[in-house]
């Protein structure tokens, strides 16, 4: 059983930059791909970035490639979102999911889920 939590969610300016952290429990952490999704309301939840075990395996969607930067630390047991030049269209909660045994741009596919984090862009 892994735990998720992340952090580092707030409410910016267009063109800030945030950092979200997802802090795993467990062991295994290391032996899991991780992913980041997030819903804005009224919307479904949409895939924003993934990286592999290895962390040497990265997708992003391209709404954020070239602005954000996945990452790991598995001696930390954390991922990160590196969120540059923002967006008010990037406004939503932001979730980030562990273990995924397919598709990472698809949720259903990850396992572990954190509770989110809210990330509000003003214009």
């Amino acid at each position: 059983q892994v735990q998720l939590v992340e952090t580092g969610g707030g409410l910016v300016q267009a063109g800030d930059s945030l950092r979200l952290s997802c802090a795993a429990s467990g062991r295994t952490f290391s032996t899991y791909s991780m992913g980041w999704f997030r819903q804005a309301p009224g919307k479904e939840r949409e895939f924003v970035a993934a990286i592999g075990r290895s962390g040497y395996t990265i997708d992003y969607a391209d709404s954020v490639k070239g602005r954000f930067t996945i990452s790991r630390d598995d001696d930390k047991n954390t991922g990160y979102l590196q969120m540059n030049s923002l967006k008010p269209e990037d406004t939503a909660v932001y979730f980030c999911a562990a273990d995924s045994r397919n598709s990472w741009r698809i949720s259903s596919n990850f396992r572990y889920w954190g509770q989110g984090t809210q990330v509000t862009v003003s214009s």
